[in-house]
């Protein structure tokens, strides 16, 4: 399928930089050594080691190589390349002005928090994230050593700083999802007496979303602020956070075709709490309706956008740069003596995968120079893994805080130290195949939707069409019913008999008519799917009903399940991908069976949808992101439909919904 991968090897030139004596020196960890150890031998402080080797952060392994700053108190007697090294981040320099270059190592003991190192060394917990980053995803764990920075400022002279004391700051922690009076007090270093004395109504059950009390004292105007727990505007439910003001409302008109769920999504709120603030909702969502919202989300919300096509037009002005870090691993390849690239293709899945991708960028930037698109494409091998990349030594030796715009790398992790490294730059990063939901990162472009949205997507549709929702849910599937219970509230469950069936009266007694009755069946049991299919089918001749699935489901594939039946419910589920046969799509087929001998998969399509959506947009005569500000666009399988994140980056939201027309084909609904 990929026989041209050998090709691409005389492609590729596996460059390394020499770092020159002087400016760096090359260690080779040995058995039982740490960075503190390695730093008092090079005369470097370990946050001088962290910075040009952010993976050390997670700990080191012996015959690991270390890059040390050589600044002139020790002399290196071998010189090393860079190729020995896999840096995975940078340490943005924004960063380094607020810290002096002595710092204190501290390693983490157990029962210390985060918020109590930081209160030790007397500075935020912001600011020792930013010393550390790993904290931010992994956070304090027992036997790590961080990196703590020592303020530049000093006291002025008229003022010893034992003459002043400052206020007691007020910390307030908003209660999540799952958490317990002893993980909370845990967090902050307190006992769950002290938690409790601080927040008494607290003692019988601790509720979601309620703002708890950790440190100073409760301002009187906080006691004005609605129970339903309303997010104010600068105010951060978080350690080391003050309740500055109370929350401000206006008026918001519903609009067409507007839920109480995509409402309460808008206003960042939950259903009960916009109920509580408005309680005509009770009687459901008029069009017209006056609400009471938070008035510092109405100018937040982002309406959907409406799909559209790119210009042909191509901007006057000089050539874009686009990037490609694809994951070949060349260097695995030339040095497997005993396989064949044929069978390490069939062998190796991730290889595999990357080919496809590759082949199908291929064909975008053929169609890109066909179009007269002024791009310069550069492909590079990022010799990645799931456990780091050569990602930042190719930013640096290739200048690619220059280019325009970057796809790849595949790793969710890798893609993130690559937003990272170029964020001085706001160079869009543009993920292609991860479905994790990922940090948040200003440029970090997520193409693939995530699980959350694309059930959202499915409820979001449903109640668009102002339908009849139930749920037949199969009790093992537990993150759905959670899922369910959680984001989708008032979605009623069919009840189960005592024998463990599907109550038919429980089903029964749920439908409405006139409605699209909606049953959404999550089970991979085969009995429990064909007595859901036969309750719906005995209720047609009085009731309009369909079928929905919300994640595939390969049981629904096995022969005892009727595709006949599937098609009467219309089955309908929402997708990532579509069955696109579009003369464009067919024409597509065509070309690519003609390059490589097989038709397109998965990977392949997305390869060319990826690619050839992002040179379009950096052709237009504004910036790539302002086209992802303005326009949602559809390419051969997939959709992109960008939005800014509430705490930084752009997910894609571009789902389709998908349904079991009578004529035996897979159709879009609209």
């Amino acid at each position: 399928m990929k026989y041209f991968f050998a090709l691409i090897l005389s492609f590729f030139l596996v460059v390394t930089t020499s770092f020159s004596q002087g400016k760096t020196i090359m260690h080779k960890v040995v058995a039982g050594e740490t960075v503190i150890q390695i730093a008092k031998k090079y005369q470097v402080t370990p946050y001088d080691i962290y910075e040009l080797n952010p993976d050390a952060q997670r700990g080191i392994q012996p015959d690991v190589f270390l890059l040390i700053p050589n600044k002139g108190g020790y002399k290196a007697s071998t010189s090393a390349t860079a190729k020995a090294v896999t840096p995975a981040t940078a340490v943005p320099a924004t960063n380094q002005s607020k810290f002096n270059l002595k710092t204190t190592s501290h390693e983490v003991l157990p029962k210390e928090t985060m918020y109590g190192i930081s209160k030790m060394y007397n500075i935020t917990a912001e600011e020792l994230t930013k010393a550390n980053p790993f904290l931010a995803t992994d956070g304090v764990q027992i036997g790590q050593v961080l990196v703590v920075p020592s303020k530049t400022s000093k006291a002025p002279a008229s003022a010893p700083a034992k003459s002043y004391v400052a206020p007691e700051k007020t910390v307030y922690h908003e209660v999540q999802r799952r958490e317990t009076k002893y993980s909370i007090a845990k967090q902050y270093g307190i006992t769950i007496a002290e938690l409790e004395k601080r927040n008494p109504e607290i003692i019988p059950n601790l509720t979601k979303g309620y703002k708890l009390l950790i440190k100073g004292s409760r301002p009187k105007e906080v006691d004005n602020v609605p129970s339903v727990g309303l997010k104010q505007e600068n105010t951060v439910l978080t350690p080391s956070s003050n309740v500055k003001t109370l929350v401000e409302y206006t008026s918001y008109e519903v609009k067409p075709q507007e839920t109480l769920y995509s409402l309460s999504k808008k206003f960042n709120l939950t259903q009960e709490q916009l109920i509580a603030l408005n309680p005509d909702l009770n009687n459901g969502v008029n069009i017209g309706a006056i609400l009471k919202v938070p008035a510092n989300t109405i100018t937040k919300f982002q309406n959907k956008k409406e799909f559209g096509s790119l210009s042909k037009m191509i901007a006057e002005g000089k050539r874009k740069r686009l990037v490609l870090l694809l994951p070949f691993n060349i260097p695995h390849v030339e040095g497997d003596s005993e396989n064949s690239i044929q069978s390490r293709l069939k062998k190796d899945k991730f290889l595999d995968m990357t080919m496809d991708f590759y082949s199908g960028a291929l064909m975008a930037i053929d169609s890109a120079k066909v179009l007269g698109l002024p791009i310069d494409v550069e492909i590079y091998d990022s010799e990645e893994n799931k456990n780091g990349s050569d990602v930042a030594k190719l930013i640096s030796q290739h200048n690619l805080q220059a280019a325009n715009a970057i796809i790849g790398p595949f790793y969710q992790s890798n893609a993130e130290v690559a937003a990272q490294i170029l964020a001085t730059s706001n160079t869009p990063v543009i993920s292609p195949l991860s479905k994790d939901v990922g940090n948040p990162m200003r440029n970090l472009f997520q193409t693939i939707p995530s699980q959350e949205t694309v059930k959202n997507t499915m409820f979001d549709y449903m109640r668009a069409n102002r339908g009849n929702i139930m749920a037949v849910v199969d009790k093992k599937k537990t993150s759905i019913i959670d899922y369910i219970k959680e984001n989708q509230k008032g979605v009623p469950f069919v009840a189960f008999t005592d024998k463990g069936s599907v109550s038919v009266e429980s089903f029964k007694s749920l439908l409405v008519k006139g409605k699209m009755n909606y049953v959404v069946m999550e089970t991979g049991n085969t009995w429990m799917i064909k007595s859901t299919i036969s309750m719906m089918i005995g209720v047609m001749k009085d009731y309009q009903v369909q079928l929905v699935i919300l994640e595939p489901n390969d049981t629904l594939n096995f022969e005892e399940i009727k595709i006949d039946n599937l098609v009467k419910l219309k089955l309908m589920y929402p997708s990532v991908t579509r069955e696109n046969i579009s003369p464009e799509a067919m024409a597509f087929d065509r070309n690519y069976k003609q390059l490589n001998n097989v038709f397109p998969d998965t990977y392949s399509t997305r390869g060319f949808d990826v690619t050839f959506d992002t040179m379009m947009r950096l052709v237009q005569d504004v910036k790539f992101e302002d086209t992802v500000n303005s326009v949602a666009t559809k390419q051969i399988d997939n959709q992109f439909e960008y939005y800014r994140k509430s705490d930084g980056g752009y997910t894609n939201k571009g789902v389709f919904i998908l349904y079991y027309d009578t004529d035996l084909t897979i159709k879009e609904a609209n």
